[in-house]
Protein backbone atom coordinates (compact mmCIF):
# COMPACT_ATOMS: atom_id res chain seq x y z
CA UNK A 1 0.00 0.00 0.00
CA UNK A 2 1.33 3.50 0.78
CA UNK A 3 5.08 3.96 1.01
CA UNK A 4 6.74 5.99 3.75
CA UNK A 5 10.52 6.37 3.93
CA UNK A 6 11.98 4.20 6.68
CA UNK A 7 14.05 5.41 9.60
CA UNK A 8 16.01 3.58 12.26
CA UNK A 9 13.84 1.79 14.81
CA UNK A 10 15.13 -0.32 17.68
CA UNK A 11 13.12 -3.55 17.65
CA UNK A 12 14.25 -6.88 19.11
CA UNK A 13 15.07 -9.76 16.79
CA UNK A 14 13.51 -13.21 17.15
CA UNK A 15 14.50 -16.68 16.07
CA UNK A 16 11.59 -17.92 13.97
CA UNK A 17 10.76 -21.01 11.99
CA UNK A 18 8.87 -21.00 8.71
CA UNK A 19 5.14 -20.80 9.53
CA UNK A 20 3.35 -24.13 9.58
CA UNK A 21 -0.03 -24.27 7.86
CA UNK A 22 -2.43 -25.83 10.32
CA UNK A 23 -5.76 -24.00 10.13
CA UNK A 24 -8.86 -25.12 8.23
CA UNK A 25 -9.50 -23.76 4.74
CA UNK A 26 -12.04 -20.94 5.09
CA UNK A 27 -15.18 -20.65 3.03
CA UNK A 28 -15.35 -17.89 0.45
CA UNK A 29 -18.86 -17.09 1.67
CA UNK A 30 -20.44 -14.81 2.49
CA UNK A 31 -18.94 -12.59 -0.17
CA UNK A 32 -19.10 -9.28 1.63
CA UNK A 33 -17.76 -7.46 4.69
CA UNK A 34 -17.88 -9.31 8.00
CA UNK A 35 -19.36 -6.22 9.65
CA UNK A 36 -21.36 -3.35 8.11
CA UNK A 37 -19.08 -0.72 6.54
CA UNK A 38 -19.30 2.88 5.41
CA UNK A 39 -17.29 5.05 3.05
CA UNK A 40 -15.28 7.51 5.10
CA UNK A 41 -14.12 9.89 2.34
CA UNK A 42 -16.23 12.26 0.27
CA UNK A 43 -14.18 11.74 -2.89
CA UNK A 44 -11.89 8.98 -4.06
CA UNK A 45 -8.14 9.35 -4.46
CA UNK A 46 -6.92 12.07 -6.80
CA UNK A 47 -4.43 10.78 -9.33
CA UNK A 48 -1.50 12.57 -10.98
CA UNK A 49 -0.06 12.35 -14.50
CA UNK A 50 3.14 14.39 -14.20
CA UNK A 51 4.73 13.56 -17.56
CA UNK A 52 3.98 15.23 -20.84
CA UNK A 53 3.52 11.85 -22.49
CA UNK A 54 4.17 8.15 -21.95
CA UNK A 55 5.38 7.35 -25.44
CA UNK A 56 8.61 5.66 -24.41
CA UNK A 57 8.36 2.16 -22.92
CA UNK A 58 8.69 2.17 -19.13
CA UNK A 59 12.21 1.86 -17.75
CA UNK A 60 11.11 -1.33 -15.97
CA UNK A 61 10.23 -2.86 -19.36
CA UNK A 62 13.71 -2.15 -20.65
CA UNK A 63 15.29 -3.57 -17.50
CA UNK A 64 13.29 -6.80 -17.78
CA UNK A 65 13.23 -7.13 -21.57
CA UNK A 66 9.43 -7.45 -21.61
CA UNK A 67 8.99 -6.57 -25.28
CA UNK A 68 11.42 -9.34 -26.25
CA UNK A 69 9.46 -11.73 -24.01
CA UNK A 70 6.31 -10.94 -26.00
CA UNK A 71 7.83 -12.79 -28.94
CA UNK A 72 7.15 -15.97 -26.97
CA UNK A 73 4.01 -15.20 -24.95
CA UNK A 74 1.56 -12.45 -24.05
CA UNK A 75 -0.41 -14.38 -21.47
CA UNK A 76 -3.40 -15.35 -23.61
CA UNK A 77 -6.02 -17.38 -21.77
CA UNK A 78 -4.70 -16.62 -18.27
CA UNK A 79 -6.99 -15.33 -15.51
CA UNK A 80 -5.11 -13.26 -12.93
CA UNK A 81 -7.00 -12.50 -9.74
CA UNK A 82 -6.10 -9.12 -8.23
CA UNK A 83 -7.07 -9.17 -4.56
CA UNK A 84 -6.76 -5.54 -3.62
CA UNK A 85 -8.77 -2.31 -3.41
CA UNK A 86 -10.87 -3.23 -6.43
CA UNK A 87 -10.12 -2.74 -10.14
CA UNK A 88 -11.71 -0.03 -12.28
CA UNK A 89 -13.20 -1.22 -15.57
CA UNK A 90 -10.56 0.59 -17.57
CA UNK A 91 -10.86 0.44 -21.38
CA UNK A 92 -7.41 -1.17 -21.52
CA UNK A 93 -8.24 -4.02 -19.15
CA UNK A 94 -10.30 -7.17 -19.62
CA UNK A 95 -11.92 -7.21 -16.18
CA UNK A 96 -14.38 -9.62 -14.58
CA UNK A 97 -15.96 -8.74 -11.25
CA UNK A 98 -15.02 -11.32 -8.64
CA UNK A 99 -16.70 -9.97 -5.54
CA UNK A 100 -16.37 -7.37 -2.81
CA UNK A 101 -15.43 -8.03 0.82
CA UNK A 102 -15.43 -4.29 1.64
CA UNK A 103 -18.81 -3.06 0.41
CA UNK A 104 -21.51 -4.16 -2.01
CA UNK A 105 -19.95 -3.86 -5.49
CA UNK A 106 -18.79 -6.68 -7.75
CA UNK A 107 -15.14 -5.78 -7.15
CA UNK A 108 -14.81 -3.32 -10.03
CA UNK A 109 -15.10 -0.17 -7.94
CA UNK A 110 -11.74 1.23 -6.81
CA UNK A 111 -11.75 4.34 -4.64
CA UNK A 112 -8.07 3.97 -3.68
CA UNK A 113 -6.54 3.46 -7.13
CA UNK A 114 -4.10 0.87 -5.78
CA UNK A 115 -5.78 -2.22 -7.23
CA UNK A 116 -6.20 -0.62 -10.66
CA UNK A 117 -2.53 0.35 -10.73
CA UNK A 118 -1.57 -3.23 -9.83
CA UNK A 119 -3.88 -4.66 -12.51
CA UNK A 120 -2.46 -2.28 -15.11
CA UNK A 121 1.08 -3.46 -14.48
CA UNK A 122 -0.08 -7.05 -14.92
CA UNK A 123 -2.36 -6.92 -17.93
CA UNK A 124 -2.94 -3.47 -19.46
CA UNK A 125 -3.42 -3.76 -23.19
CA UNK A 126 -1.14 -1.98 -25.64
CA UNK A 127 -2.18 1.25 -27.31
CA UNK A 128 -0.92 3.17 -30.32
CA UNK A 129 -1.09 6.37 -28.29
CA UNK A 130 1.62 5.46 -25.73
CA UNK A 131 4.30 2.94 -24.81
CA UNK A 132 2.67 1.61 -21.66
CA UNK A 133 1.31 -1.93 -21.29
CA UNK A 134 1.14 -4.68 -18.74
CA UNK A 135 3.56 -7.58 -18.68
CA UNK A 136 0.84 -9.96 -19.91
CA UNK A 137 -1.43 -7.79 -22.09
CA UNK A 138 -3.48 -10.75 -23.37
CA UNK A 139 -4.37 -11.96 -19.86
CA UNK A 140 -7.63 -11.06 -18.12
CA UNK A 141 -8.22 -9.76 -14.60
CA UNK A 142 -10.54 -11.06 -11.89
CA UNK A 143 -11.21 -8.09 -9.60
CA UNK A 144 -11.79 -8.86 -5.92
CA UNK A 145 -12.03 -5.93 -3.54
CA UNK A 146 -10.78 -6.97 -0.13
CA UNK A 147 -9.33 -3.85 1.47
CA UNK A 148 -9.73 -0.09 1.24
CA UNK A 149 -8.50 2.96 3.10
CA UNK A 150 -11.69 4.72 2.02
CA UNK A 151 -13.94 2.47 4.14
CA UNK A 152 -14.31 1.61 7.80
CA UNK A 153 -16.78 -0.30 10.01
CA UNK A 154 -20.06 1.58 10.22
CA UNK A 155 -19.96 1.19 13.98
CA UNK A 156 -16.62 2.31 15.38
CA UNK A 157 -17.07 -0.19 18.22
CA UNK A 158 -17.48 -3.06 15.77
CA UNK A 159 -14.12 -4.46 14.70
CA UNK A 160 -13.28 -7.54 12.61
CA UNK A 161 -11.57 -10.45 14.36
CA UNK A 162 -8.50 -10.69 12.10
CA UNK A 163 -5.30 -8.66 12.01
CA UNK A 164 -5.99 -5.52 9.92
CA UNK A 165 -4.13 -4.89 6.68
CA UNK A 166 -4.40 -1.10 6.94
CA UNK A 167 -4.19 1.17 9.94
CA UNK A 168 -6.85 3.54 8.68
CA UNK A 169 -9.24 1.51 6.56
CA UNK A 170 -11.00 -1.82 6.23
CA UNK A 171 -9.74 -5.33 5.46
CA UNK A 172 -8.03 -8.03 7.51
CA UNK A 173 -6.31 -11.40 7.15
CA UNK A 174 -9.60 -13.31 7.46
CA UNK A 175 -11.31 -11.59 4.55
CA UNK A 176 -8.06 -11.90 2.59
CA UNK A 177 -8.16 -15.65 3.20
CA UNK A 178 -11.77 -15.78 1.94
CA UNK A 179 -10.78 -13.79 -1.14
CA UNK A 180 -7.96 -16.22 -1.97
CA UNK A 181 -10.33 -19.19 -1.80
CA UNK A 182 -12.84 -17.32 -3.94
CA UNK A 183 -10.20 -16.55 -6.55
CA UNK A 184 -9.30 -20.24 -6.76
CA UNK A 185 -12.93 -21.22 -7.13
CA UNK A 186 -13.35 -18.61 -9.89
CA UNK A 187 -10.65 -20.50 -11.85
CA UNK A 188 -7.82 -18.01 -11.48
CA UNK A 189 -4.49 -19.35 -12.75
CA UNK A 190 -2.48 -16.66 -10.92
CA UNK A 191 -3.34 -14.65 -7.80
CA UNK A 192 -1.69 -11.30 -7.03
CA UNK A 193 -1.72 -10.06 -3.42
CA UNK A 194 -0.14 -6.62 -3.12
CA UNK A 195 -0.98 -6.21 0.55
CA UNK A 196 -0.11 -7.87 3.81
CA UNK A 197 -0.32 -7.94 7.58
CA UNK A 198 3.03 -6.68 8.82
CA UNK A 199 4.21 -6.54 12.43
CA UNK A 200 7.10 -7.27 14.76
CA UNK A 201 8.38 -10.83 14.65
CA UNK A 202 7.06 -11.65 18.13
CA UNK A 203 3.47 -10.69 17.26
CA UNK A 204 0.76 -13.26 16.54
CA UNK A 205 -0.68 -12.21 13.19
CA UNK A 206 -3.69 -14.52 13.66
CA UNK A 207 -3.30 -15.60 10.06
CA UNK A 208 -3.80 -19.36 10.22
CA UNK A 209 -6.76 -19.26 7.88
CA UNK A 210 -4.70 -17.19 5.43
CA UNK A 211 -1.94 -19.79 5.47
CA UNK A 212 -4.53 -22.49 4.81
CA UNK A 213 -5.97 -20.44 1.95
CA UNK A 214 -2.67 -19.93 0.09
CA UNK A 215 -1.86 -23.63 0.48
CA UNK A 216 -5.35 -24.40 -0.86
CA UNK A 217 -4.46 -22.34 -3.94
CA UNK A 218 -1.05 -23.95 -4.35
CA UNK A 219 -2.48 -27.46 -4.02
CA UNK A 220 -4.97 -26.62 -6.77
CA UNK A 221 -2.28 -25.51 -9.17
CA UNK A 222 -2.66 -21.74 -8.73
CA UNK A 223 0.45 -19.53 -8.53
CA UNK A 224 0.15 -17.08 -5.63
CA UNK A 225 2.35 -13.96 -5.79
CA UNK A 226 2.60 -11.59 -2.83
CA UNK A 227 4.45 -8.35 -2.14
CA UNK A 228 7.24 -8.75 0.42
CA UNK A 229 5.90 -5.56 2.10
CA UNK A 230 7.47 -2.20 2.79
CA UNK A 231 9.43 -0.92 5.76
CA UNK A 232 6.88 1.75 6.60
CA UNK A 233 6.84 4.12 9.56
CA UNK A 234 3.19 4.79 8.87
CA UNK A 235 2.25 1.15 9.44
CA UNK A 236 2.32 0.06 13.06
CA UNK A 237 4.86 -2.68 13.73
CA UNK A 238 6.36 -2.51 10.24
CA UNK A 239 8.95 0.22 10.72
CA UNK A 240 12.11 -1.83 11.24
CA UNK A 241 14.16 -3.53 8.53
CA UNK A 242 15.37 -7.11 8.95
CA UNK A 243 19.09 -7.97 9.19
CA UNK A 244 18.66 -9.96 5.98
CA UNK A 245 18.68 -6.65 4.10
CA UNK A 246 22.46 -6.70 4.40
CA UNK A 247 22.50 -9.55 1.89
CA UNK A 248 25.03 -12.35 1.80
CA UNK A 249 24.93 -15.92 2.96
CA UNK A 250 23.43 -16.80 6.34
CA UNK A 251 23.56 -20.33 7.74
CA UNK A 252 20.14 -19.84 9.39
CA UNK A 253 18.30 -16.84 7.94
CA UNK A 254 15.28 -17.40 10.20
CA UNK A 255 17.42 -17.03 13.34
CA UNK A 256 17.27 -13.22 13.40
CA UNK A 257 13.97 -11.70 12.27
CA UNK A 258 12.73 -8.32 13.43
CA UNK A 259 9.67 -7.80 11.22
CA UNK A 260 7.46 -10.33 9.47
CA UNK A 261 4.69 -10.03 6.89
CA UNK A 262 1.83 -12.30 5.93
CA UNK A 263 1.08 -13.87 3.49
CA UNK A 264 4.57 -13.20 2.07
CA UNK A 265 6.25 -15.50 4.60
CA UNK A 266 4.15 -18.57 3.79
CA UNK A 267 6.92 -20.28 1.87
CA UNK A 268 6.82 -22.31 -0.37
CA UNK A 269 3.17 -21.66 -1.21
CA UNK A 270 3.74 -17.98 -2.04
CA UNK A 271 6.18 -16.24 -4.38
CA UNK A 272 7.30 -13.31 -2.22
CA UNK A 273 8.53 -10.33 -4.25
CA UNK A 274 11.02 -7.70 -3.15
CA UNK A 275 11.70 -4.45 -5.00
CA UNK A 276 14.76 -3.15 -6.83
CA UNK A 277 15.63 0.20 -8.39
CA UNK A 278 16.08 0.73 -12.12
CA UNK A 279 19.78 -0.08 -11.79
CA UNK A 280 19.05 -3.39 -10.07
CA UNK A 281 19.98 -2.34 -6.52
CA UNK A 282 17.64 -3.56 -3.76
CA UNK A 283 15.23 -0.80 -2.76
CA UNK A 284 15.75 0.55 0.75
CA UNK A 285 12.03 0.34 1.51
CA UNK A 286 11.71 -3.33 0.50
CA UNK A 287 11.24 -5.54 3.58
CA UNK A 288 13.91 -8.21 3.50
CA UNK A 289 13.59 -11.68 4.96
CA UNK A 290 14.31 -15.37 4.38
CA UNK A 291 10.94 -15.69 2.65
CA UNK A 292 11.78 -13.29 -0.22
CA UNK A 293 11.75 -15.35 -3.41
CA UNK A 294 12.64 -12.97 -6.26
CA UNK A 295 12.69 -9.25 -7.03
CA UNK A 296 11.29 -6.86 -9.63
CA UNK A 297 11.27 -3.09 -10.28
CA UNK A 298 9.27 -1.17 -7.68
CA UNK A 299 10.08 2.55 -7.90
CA UNK A 300 8.60 5.49 -9.80
CA UNK A 301 6.35 3.46 -12.07
CA UNK A 302 3.37 4.38 -14.24
CA UNK A 303 0.08 2.54 -14.58
CA UNK A 304 -3.63 2.88 -15.29
CA UNK A 305 -5.91 5.54 -13.85
CA UNK A 306 -9.26 4.98 -12.10
CA UNK A 307 -10.79 7.02 -14.91
CA UNK A 308 -10.61 6.75 -18.66
CA UNK A 309 -8.90 10.13 -19.00
CA UNK A 310 -6.02 10.54 -18.56
CA UNK A 311 -5.50 6.82 -19.11
CA UNK A 312 -1.97 6.66 -17.61
CA UNK A 313 -0.79 8.12 -14.30
CA UNK A 314 2.41 8.02 -12.24
CA UNK A 315 1.24 9.10 -8.79
CA UNK A 316 -1.56 10.05 -6.44
CA UNK A 317 -2.05 13.17 -4.36
CA UNK A 318 -1.09 12.81 -0.72
CA UNK A 319 -1.04 15.08 2.31
CA UNK A 320 2.53 16.17 1.63
CA UNK A 321 2.40 16.41 -2.15
CA UNK A 322 2.46 13.58 -4.65
CA UNK A 323 3.00 9.95 -3.74
CA UNK A 324 4.71 8.06 -6.58
CA UNK A 325 3.73 4.57 -7.68
CA UNK A 326 6.43 2.97 -5.57
CA UNK A 327 6.62 -0.08 -3.31
CA UNK A 328 6.75 -3.86 -3.32
CA UNK A 329 3.03 -3.71 -4.10
CA UNK A 330 4.04 -2.71 -7.60
CA UNK A 331 6.98 -5.09 -7.90
CA UNK A 332 4.71 -8.10 -7.33
CA UNK A 333 2.60 -7.48 -10.48
CA UNK A 334 5.67 -7.93 -12.70
CA UNK A 335 6.08 -11.43 -11.29
CA UNK A 336 2.35 -12.18 -11.59
CA UNK A 337 2.54 -11.07 -15.21
CA UNK A 338 5.54 -13.31 -15.79
CA UNK A 339 3.69 -16.26 -14.24
CA UNK A 340 0.84 -15.61 -16.71
CA UNK A 341 3.30 -15.53 -19.63
CA UNK A 342 4.81 -18.86 -18.55
CA UNK A 343 1.42 -20.51 -18.02
CA UNK A 344 0.26 -19.44 -21.45
CA UNK A 345 3.41 -20.77 -23.16
CA UNK A 346 3.67 -23.95 -21.08
CA UNK A 347 0.12 -24.86 -20.00
CA UNK A 348 1.24 -28.30 -18.86
CA UNK A 349 3.38 -26.93 -16.03
CA UNK A 350 2.19 -27.15 -12.45
CA UNK A 351 2.24 -24.16 -10.11
CA UNK A 352 5.40 -25.58 -8.51
CA UNK A 353 7.09 -25.86 -11.90
CA UNK A 354 6.13 -22.30 -12.85
CA UNK A 355 7.67 -21.01 -9.61
CA UNK A 356 10.72 -23.15 -10.23
CA UNK A 357 11.15 -21.70 -13.71
CA UNK A 358 10.91 -18.14 -12.35
CA UNK A 359 13.49 -18.71 -9.62
CA UNK A 360 16.06 -20.69 -11.56
CA UNK A 361 16.21 -18.16 -14.41
CA UNK A 362 16.43 -15.05 -12.20
CA UNK A 363 19.67 -13.06 -12.03
CA UNK A 364 21.07 -14.45 -8.80
CA UNK A 365 23.00 -12.32 -6.33
CA UNK A 366 26.62 -13.18 -5.58
CA UNK A 367 25.74 -15.81 -2.97
CA UNK A 368 23.02 -17.44 -5.09
CA UNK A 369 20.26 -16.17 -2.84
CA UNK A 370 19.90 -13.54 -0.14
CA UNK A 371 17.22 -11.97 2.02
CA UNK A 372 16.99 -8.73 0.06
CA UNK A 373 16.21 -10.01 -3.45
CA UNK A 374 15.79 -13.76 -2.95
CA UNK A 375 17.02 -15.54 -6.07
CA UNK A 376 17.37 -12.17 -7.76
CA UNK A 377 15.83 -10.00 -10.44
CA UNK A 378 13.40 -11.89 -12.67
CA UNK A 379 14.30 -12.50 -16.33
CA UNK A 380 11.14 -12.98 -18.44
CA UNK A 381 12.98 -13.94 -21.64
CA UNK A 382 15.08 -16.57 -19.86
CA UNK A 383 12.03 -17.92 -18.02
CA UNK A 384 10.22 -18.38 -21.34
CA UNK A 385 13.14 -19.89 -23.24
CA UNK A 386 15.27 -21.93 -20.83
CA UNK A 387 15.76 -25.53 -21.86
CA UNK A 388 16.72 -26.89 -18.45
CA UNK A 389 14.26 -29.55 -17.24
CA UNK A 390 11.08 -28.50 -15.42
CA UNK A 391 11.70 -31.15 -12.78
CA UNK A 392 12.34 -30.39 -9.12
CA UNK A 393 15.49 -31.87 -7.68
CA UNK A 394 15.00 -34.39 -4.91
CA UNK A 395 14.18 -32.61 -1.67
CA UNK A 396 13.98 -29.14 -3.28
CA UNK A 397 11.02 -26.80 -2.93
CA UNK A 398 9.73 -24.75 -5.88
CA UNK A 399 11.26 -21.57 -4.44
CA UNK A 400 14.58 -23.38 -3.95
CA UNK A 401 14.91 -25.13 -7.29
CA UNK A 402 18.23 -26.89 -6.95
CA UNK A 403 18.26 -27.22 -10.73
CA UNK A 404 19.87 -25.41 -13.60
CA UNK A 405 22.37 -22.85 -12.34
CA UNK A 406 20.91 -22.32 -8.87
CA UNK A 407 21.77 -23.78 -5.51
CA UNK A 408 20.50 -23.61 -1.96
CA UNK A 409 22.98 -21.33 -0.25
CA UNK A 410 21.38 -22.04 3.10
CA UNK A 411 22.61 -25.63 3.08
CA UNK A 412 26.38 -25.92 3.44
CA UNK A 413 26.91 -29.29 1.81
CA UNK A 414 30.39 -30.74 2.39
CA UNK A 415 32.65 -30.73 -0.63
CA UNK A 416 33.36 -34.29 -1.77
CA UNK A 417 37.08 -35.22 -2.07
CA UNK A 418 38.34 -35.66 -5.62
CA UNK A 419 38.15 -39.19 -6.96
CA UNK A 420 41.45 -41.17 -7.13
CA UNK A 421 42.52 -41.35 -10.77
CA UNK A 422 42.73 -44.89 -12.21
CA UNK A 423 46.13 -46.52 -12.89
CA UNK A 424 47.35 -45.90 -16.44
CA UNK A 425 46.63 -48.60 -19.01
CA UNK A 426 49.93 -49.74 -20.72
CA UNK A 427 48.23 -51.09 -23.84
CA UNK A 428 47.71 -47.75 -25.65
CA UNK A 429 51.27 -46.71 -24.80
CA UNK A 430 52.76 -49.96 -26.20
CA UNK A 431 50.64 -49.70 -29.31
CA UNK A 432 51.78 -46.11 -29.82
CA UNK A 433 55.45 -47.11 -29.42
CA UNK A 434 55.04 -49.97 -31.88
CA UNK A 435 53.35 -47.72 -34.40
CA UNK A 436 56.11 -45.11 -33.99
CA UNK A 437 58.91 -47.67 -34.51
CA UNK A 438 57.17 -49.06 -37.57
CA UNK A 439 56.76 -45.58 -39.01
CA UNK A 440 60.43 -44.78 -38.49
CA UNK A 441 61.50 -48.04 -40.22
CA UNK A 442 59.25 -47.39 -43.21
CA UNK A 443 60.56 -43.84 -43.48
CA UNK A 444 64.17 -45.12 -43.50
CA UNK A 445 63.45 -47.69 -46.23
CA UNK A 446 61.68 -45.04 -48.29
CA UNK A 447 64.60 -42.66 -47.93
CA UNK A 448 67.09 -45.33 -49.11
CA UNK A 449 64.97 -46.15 -52.18
CA UNK A 450 64.62 -42.48 -53.11
CA UNK A 451 68.36 -41.91 -52.69
CA UNK A 452 69.22 -44.92 -54.87
CA UNK A 453 66.83 -43.76 -57.59
CA UNK A 454 68.29 -40.25 -57.50
CA UNK A 455 71.78 -41.76 -57.77
CA UNK A 456 70.79 -43.74 -60.88
CA UNK A 457 69.35 -40.60 -62.46
CA UNK A 458 72.56 -38.70 -61.76
CA UNK A 459 74.63 -41.44 -63.38
CA UNK A 460 72.33 -41.38 -66.48
CA UNK A 461 72.61 -37.63 -66.83
CA UNK A 462 76.35 -37.73 -66.54
CA UNK A 463 76.56 -40.05 -69.67
CA UNK A 464 74.53 -37.69 -71.94
CA UNK A 465 76.27 -35.46 -74.51
CA UNK A 466 74.39 -32.21 -74.61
Amino acid sequence: MAFVAPCAVEVPAYALTPPVVSGPVPSENPVGPTVPTKQTVATCVETVASRADYISPPAAFNLLGVEKAWEFSKGAGQRVAVIDTGVFRHPRLAVTGGGDYVSNSDGTRDCDGHGTQVAGLIAAKQSSSDGFAGVAPDASIIAIRQTSAAYAPADSQSKPDGTPLTSDGYGDVNTLAKAVVRAVNLRATVINISEGACNTAGTDLRDRTLGAAVKYAYDRNVVVVAAADNVDQGKEGCGAQNPAALGGRDADPWASVVTKSSPAYFTPYVVSVGAVEDDGRPSAFSLAGPWVTVAAPGSNLASLNIAANPPIIDGVKAQNGTSPITGTSFAAPFVSGLAALIRARFPQLTAAQVINRITRTAHHPADGRDGAVGYGLIDPVAALTTTTPDVLASGATPADPGTGDTRNVYVAAPVAPPATPPAPNPVPKNVAIGVSVGAIALAAIGWMLIRRRNGDRNQLREGIDY
